[in-house]
């Protein structure tokens, strides 16, 4: 099954690790500091160009990769959970 994060991007649900909210989760320094440090090793994909309101971490063969969606956290689990029945 995939999961559609916005603009023509889709991933595969079961590589998907988390869906998280950007505003919530980067008050932590911990947060700050992965994303920074994915973005210099090249593994992060901005979709679209509206304001980013999500990151979805996702895992394929090994390979790590950050999306940066304009679509809500929120709206997000409840298409990947309407994707699971």
């Amino acid at each position: 099954m995939y999961l559609h994060i916005g603009e023509d991007e889709v991933v595969l649900l079961k590589d998907v690790v988390a869906i998280m909210d950007i505003e919530k989760t980067t008050t932590s320094s911990t947060t700050r500091e992965f994303l920074k440090r994915c973005e210099e090793k090249k593994e992060v994909k901005t979709v679209g160009t509206d304001i980013p309101k999500t990151f979805i971490l996702t895992v394929k063969d090994g390979k790590q990769a950050v999306y940066l969606s304009p679509i809500s956290s929120y709206t997000l689990y409840k298409r990947a959970c309407r994707q699971t029945y």
